[in-house]
């Protein structure tokens, strides 16, 4: 076989094991655009998928002759120096899953094949004089250059990323600080390299809290956060004669991902009840109890509410038979179990969390590129706040269990923003603020053939309130949907 052709048949392989790679993992399992610890790989994919477009599209129908052979060495041998740097960076910064790991390596020997094969082109190349010469390979080079297409998107989604994740820092440092509380406390933090972790542990660090972070990654959230706090892996880990004065408990698996089947509810389950268990486990051997437990829920607690229901739902909402709401209330009742020893509990339930990163990324896509409309009925309740508002809410919650104004045992708040839009209110309002058309209607039969139960997350809603912070005077920085879009623009 001629050893160009089989050259740019392994670049096919490679653009196909590259996309799986996007795909799959930066995308879907480890959501390396939402990661602001990610910010420096992704500016090396970015820039990696630069040269892989370039590559793919001037290899697919040219031949590289005299000046432009040596062009294209210096091109491998960048792409080489920087597949090195993005090895060194991945290592330092987060730990691969075992698949991830797996198709890097097959990626790194599939690409020093061809590299090697088109390199052994170059005194031939080199030889003749300079210019580009067109030599198309059928079917071959049309998939090559769909390819370079791809790759190209891909960066350009990459580098947006980046340039995005850039401003999560800023807008941390930029914030007003916020008082949990004038003593100094020490806090632990379950789900610390969160979304929602990352922005309370940077503020408790900021107002003289001493953390303690439990994580499946104690090495990376000990980058996160500079070295400023301690990291373990379990709860046994812990000493019973550690002080712990308050516990903030995050930790949970992503709810939208692979389908709800039997494996996924358990896995789901035990992120969120099976931990919650660990650490009140811990707190009834602690020589001295957490005076506070803050626990994550969801407003999933209330089920769906009926297309056409206006009924608002404050936290006397009674929970629905379904498997989102079943796994918010068995989530509620693990943490309660804390109230036995002493530890007053409050049990926040969020609404979708308004931020630079989290869901609303990915939910912003479709507008961003121009493709946002209705989704489903478009009439669904979307109850949401602000992941300023909940930090603050979170400081305003420890602040009354430290005056004793709390609630006694068991406390329940809906962290969600005043201002609860329909789904198709909401994606008009993000329109508008990055001056986008929202005309592209999605069907949602096509969600729930692949989701089942989970496409209720995103055609289904909850008109919740946030009673009980309303009635004790709390103020929302940012009560509407509007502001709070334009905030992270």
């Amino acid at each position: 076989m001629n050893t160009h052709v089989l050259a740019l048949q392994l670049m096919a392989a490679q653009g196909c094991l590259g996309a799986f790679d996007t795909l799959y993992h930066h995308e879907l399992t480890e959501a390396l655009p939402q990661k602001p610890g990610a910010r420096l790989e992704l500016g090396i994919h970015a820039t990696r998928a630069i040269i892989y477009a370039l590559l793919f599209i001037g290899l697919a129908y040219w031949e590289w002759h005299g000046l432009f052979a040596v062009a294209l060495l210096g091109i491998f041998t960048v792409e080489i120096v920087l597949t090195l740097w993005d090895f060194v960076v991945e290592d330092r910064t987060r730990l691969l899953p075992a698949t991830e790991r797996v198709t890097h390596t097959v990626l790194a020997i599939n690409g020093g094949a061809f590299i090697t094969l088109l390199a052994m082109h170059f005194p031939v190349w080199y030889a003749e004089p300079t210019g580009m010469v067109w030599s198309p390979q059928g079917w071959l080079s049309v998939f090559l250059a769909l390819c370079g297409v791809g790759v190209g998107v891909s960066g350009l989604r990459d580098a947006l990323a980046a340039l995005r994740l850039g401003r999560v820092d800023h807008q941390v440092a930029a914030e007003t600080s916020v008082s949990f509380d004038e003593t100094k406390r020490t806090v632990l933090v379950t789900g610390a390299t969160g979304f929602i972790g990352r922005q309370l542990v940077r503020a408790l660090l900021s107002d003289g809290h001493e953390v303690i972070a439990l994580t499946r990654q104690p090495k990376q959230a000990a980058w996160t956060f500079d070295g400023k706090v301690r990291c373990i892996a379990s709860m046994g880990e812990l000493p019973a004669a550690c002080r712990v004065d308050v516990v903030v408990n995050l930790a949970g698996a992503r709810i939208l991902g692979p389908r709800w089947n039997a494996r996924r509810r358990a896995a789901l389950r035990r992120s969120r009840i099976g931990l919650t268990g660990q650490v009140v486990d811990w707190i009834a051997r602690a020589e001295h109890k957490p005076f506070l437990m803050l626990s994550a829920s969801a407003i999933g607690y209330y089920g769906i509410q009926p297309i056409g229901d206006a009924t608002e739902l404050d936290e006397s909402g009674p929970p629905q038979a379904m498997f989102m709401s079943d796994l918010c209330r068995e989530w509620e009742g693990a943490a309660g179990a804390a109230a036995q020893y002493g530890t007053q509990v409050e049990c926040l339930r969020f609404g979708l969390v308004i931020g630079l990163a989290g869901a609303l990324p990915m939910m912003l896509l479709p507008i961003l590129l121009g493709l946002g409309g209705r989704l489903g009925s478009g009439k669904q309740w979307l109850s949401w706040i602000h992941v300023d508002d909940v930090v603050r809410g979170m400081a305003h919650r420890w602040r009354s269990a430290a005056q004793g104004s709390g609630v006694p045992g068991v406390g329940v708040t809906n962290f969600t923003a005043p201002e609860s839009v329909t789904q198709f209110d909401f994606s008009r309002a993000a329109a508008r603020v990055w001056h986008r058309p929202c005309v592209l209607p999605t069907p949602g039969w096509p969600m729930r053939l692949a989701l089942g139960e989970q496409a209720d997350l995103l055609l289904e809603g909850q008109r919740v309130v946030p009673q009980r912070l309303q009635r004790e005077g709390f103020v929302f920085r940012y009560p509407g949907i509007a502001a709070a879009l334009r905030s992270v623009k």
